[in-house]
C-alpha cells in the first residue's frame, strides 16, 4: 500500500462504503459540530469529508491545524445520512471516519484564503502563486490548458500528419517586431544571443530542408508592455508551417483546429467552417478595427458623399478638410429616453469625438437637433443608405478619416453593450485578409512594413516594381475570435530577388538583409518551395475558452504588468563575478527629479 494514500480525494463513491482507506491532501476547511470535527480534505482530484470523533487521541490537536496544512488520514468509508449528502461534490454520498492521522506539511498563516475568494490584490497572488494555484477556478484553468495542448498535439500528428520539431531558444537578434530579450555571450565578448520572438526563420528553413508539415508548441519571448490579452515576457503559440500551399490550405487546417478545440473545451456555440473572410480595408470601414467582434451586429456605413455639399457646417467642414462621415444605425430604439442619447454623446466625447449627432425615426418623422440643417434630399439619402425604418435611430461620427474609424469602433461597442446586442453564448471567428504590404511610419514618414516582412506580396515582383508601395497588398492574414486576435500568418516570400526588392522599398540595403537574414535568404538560393504558416496564441485561446478577461489567469507562473516575477524575484541583480565573465558593465540611469 502507498505510504500516503490508497485513494485520491475525488475518488470515493457509495460503492466504497465499508472499505478501510488512506487519503492525503490539504485541509480545505474545518468545522466543529457539537464536538465532532468535520474536515474537507482536498487534493488535485477533488474533496472528501473527514469525520474526527472526540474519542480519537488526535482529536484535540485538530483545533491547532491551520487550513492548507497537508495531512494524511486513515479510516473507514461510511455512507452519509440522506439529509447530509452533498450533491455539489463527486464524493458527496460518503465520508471518511478517521482512525489515524499524520501531519505531512504544516502551513503558516496564509496571505489570502484558498477556500474562498477574498479579492486579494493581483501582485500578492502572484507573489504566492503556488498558493493561488490551489484555488479551484485557477487550478481548473491550468488543467484545461494542459488538456487543450495535449489535444492540439494529437490533432496535429494524428489528424493532419504534422511533425513536431524544436527550434533554437538562443538565436540572433531580429530588427523587426517587438524588443528582443538579449543574452550575452561569455565566449564571444561583446556579442549577444536573442531569445526568439517567434521561430519564424527556423520554421521556414525546415520547409527549405524538405520537411512538409511542421508544428511546435513554441515558447516566444518579447520585451513588451502588458495588456489584458497579452502577458509580457514569454508566451506560447501553436507554431505551424506547410510547404506547397496557398492561403486557403492554411485556413482549412486552422479552421478545423479551432472548431474542434473550442467546441470540445468551450461552453459556447462555434459556427461551422469556413469562417468569414473580411478584407483589411473592409474591416476598418465597417467595424473601425481589424479585430472585429462579429457577435456585435452593428456596422458602420460611409455617408461622406451625401454630405459633400451639405449646408450643415459641422459635417461640411470635415468633408472639405478631407475627413469622413460615418454612421451606425440601430433598429427599434426610438423609445429610448433622452438620457440614453445624452449618455452616448458623453461617451463619444470621452473617446475623442467633438460630439455625436443622431436622428430618430418615429411615426415617419425625423427627430433630431440636426434635422433642421439637412435638406430633404440629404435626409432621404441617409434613410435609403442606412435602410432606416420607423423606430430606428442613426448616429453620426465626423472627423479625420483615421479618427472617425477609431471613434466609430468605440461607439459601436458601447451601443452594443448598452443595448445587450452581443451574444455571450457564441465564439465568432473570422479571417482578416489582404493586409497592405507597407505603411507610412507616423514619426518618420518613411515607408515601412505594415505586418510581416517575410510575406509574399500579391502580384510578386511586378507589384513591387510597378505599383505604389502603399497600394501593394500582401498574402497576410489574421484569425480573430470575439474581437481578440489569435494569430497572424502569411504565405512566405521564398524568392531571394523578390525579398531583396521588398526590403529595399522599406529602406534595407542588400548588405543589411544579408547580415540580418543571411541564414534564411542564403537557403532560399538553393531551392525553396512555396510555403506558408501561422501561429495561434495558446494563451489567448485558453483565455477565451475559460472565459477569463485577463490572460494571466490561464498561465501558471506569469509576470505581473511590470514584467516581474514576484515569486522568484526576477529580474534581479547578479554578482559582479558573473558580469565580469560576460564583459558587461552596468550603468544605471539617473532618476529624474520630481521637483
Amino acid at each position: 500500500m502507498n505510504k500516503f494514500r490508497t485513494h485520491t480525494c475525488g475518488e470515493l463513491r457509495i460503492t466504497d462504503a465499508g472499505k478501510n482507506v488512506k487519503l492525503a491532501g490539504w485541509v480545505h476547511s474545518v468545522r466543529d459540530h457539537g464536538g465532532i470535527v468535520f474536515i474537507d480534505l482536498r487534493d488535485h482530484y477533488g474533496i472528501t469529508q473527514i469525520v474526527i470523533n472526540p474519542q480519537m487521541d488526535f482529536y484535540k490537536t485538530a483545533e491547532n491545524w491551520r487550513v492548507e496544512s497537508v495531512i494524511s488520514f486513515s479510516g473507514k468509508v461510511v455512507p452519509r445520512s440522506p439529509e447530509t449528502i452533498n450533491k455539489k461534490i463527486a464524493t458527496g454520498e460518503v465520508e471518511l471516519v478517521a482512525e489515524s492521522m499524520e501531519v505531512l506539511g504544516e502551513c503558516e498563516p496564509l496571505p489570502f484564503q484558498v477556500a474562498q475568494n477574498d479579492n486579494a490584490p493581483e501582485n500578492l497572488r502572484l507573489k504566492y502563486r503556488f498558493i493561488d494555484l490551489r484555488r479551484e477556478k485557477l487550478h481548473n484553468n491550468i488543467i484545461t490548458r494542459s488538456k487543450i495542448i495535449s489535444e492540439i498535439r494529437r490533432l496535429m500528428t494524428e489528424e493532419f500528419g504534422f511533425h513536431e520539431f524544436q527550434t533554437p531558444i538562443l538565436t540572433s537578434s531580429s530588427p523587426e517586431g517587438a524588443r528582443d530579450y538579449l543574452v550575452p555571450s561569455r565566449l564571444h565578448p561583446g556579442k549577444f544571443y536573442a531569445l526568439p520572438q517567434a521561430p519564424q526563420q527556423f520554421k521556414q528553413l525546415l520547409m527549405v530542408s524538405g520537411f512538409d508539415k511542421y508544428f511546435q508548441i513554441a515558447p516566444c519571448f518579447r520585451d513588451e508592455d502588458a495588456r489584458a490579452d497579452r502577458s509580457p515576457g514569454e508566451f506560447y503559440q501553436l507554431d505551424l508551417e506547410m510547404s506547397f500551399v496557398e492561403q486557403d490550405d492554411i485556413f482549412a487546417v486552422v479552421e478545423k483546429i479551432m472548431f474542434h478545440i473550442f467546441s470540445k473545451f468551450g461552453n459556447k456555440k462555434v459556427d461551422n467552417p469556413p469562417f468569414p473572410k473580411i478584407p483589411y480595408k473592409e474591416a476598418l470601414e465597417k467595424y473601425g478595427t481589424d479585430k472585429p467582434d462579429l457577435r456585435n451586429p452593428l456596422k458602420m456605413i460611409d455617408l461622406t458623399e451625401i454630405f459633400k455639399n451639405t449646408s450643415f457646417n459641422a459635417f461640411a467642414n470635415v468633408v472639405k478638410n478631407g475627413g469622413s462621415v460615418k454612421a451606425i444605425s440601430v433598429k427599434g430604439i426610438s423609445d429610448k429616453p433622452r438620457k440614453f442619447y445624452d449618455d452616448m454623446i458623453a461617451f463619444a466625447q470621452s473617446v475623442g469625438a467633438k460630439g455625436l449627432a443622431y436622428i430618430i425615426i418615429e411615426n415617419d418623422q425625423e427627430k433630431s437637433p440636426i434635422v433642421k440643417f439637412l435638406s430633404k434630399d440629404e435626409i432621404s439619402a441617409i434613410k435609403k443608405e442606412a435602410e432606416l425604418q420607423n423606430g430606428d435611430a442613426i448616429f453620426f461620427i465626423a472627423d479625420k478619416k483615421e479618427k472617425t474609424l477609431e471613434i466609430g469602433a468605440a461607439v459601436r461597442t458601447e451601443l452594443a453593450d448598452k443595448l445587450s446586442l452581443i451574444s455571450n453564448d457564441a465564439f465568432k471567428f473570422c479571417w482578416i485578409v489582404d493586409f497592405p504590404m507597407y505603411e507610412l511610419d507616423k514619426e518618420t514618414g518613411k515607408i515601412t512594413f505594415s505586418h510581416n516582412p517575410f510575406s509574399m506580396p500579391q502580384g510578386g515582383m511586378d507589384a513591387l516594381m510597378n505599383k505604389n508601395p502603399l497600394d501593394i497588398l500582401a498574402w497576410q492574414y489574421d484569425i480573430v475570435c470575439n474581437g481578440v486576435e489569435l494569430s497572424s500568418g502569411a504565405i512566405r516570400n521564398h524568392k531571394p530577388e523578390i525579398m531583396y526588392r521588398a526590403f529595399e522599398i522599406a529602406g534595407y540595403t542588400k548588405e543589411i538583409v544579408d547580415k540580418k537574414f543571411g541564414g534564411m535568404i542564403n537557403a532560399f538560393k538553393f531551392g525553396a518551395p512555396p510555403h506558408g504558416g501561422i501561429a495561434p496564441g495558446i494563451d489567448r485561446m485558453v483565455m477565451l475558452i475559460c472565459e477569463e478577461p485577463n490572460i494571466r489567469e490561464v498561465i501558471a507562473f506569469p509576470f505581473n504588468q511590470q514584467a516581474q516575477d514576484l515569486m522568484m524575484n526576477a529580474p534581479s541583480e547578479v554578482e559582479q563575478k558573473q558580469l565580469r565573465e560576460l564583459h558587461i558593465q552596468i550603468k544605471i540611469p539617473e532618476k529624474k527629479s520630481t521637483k
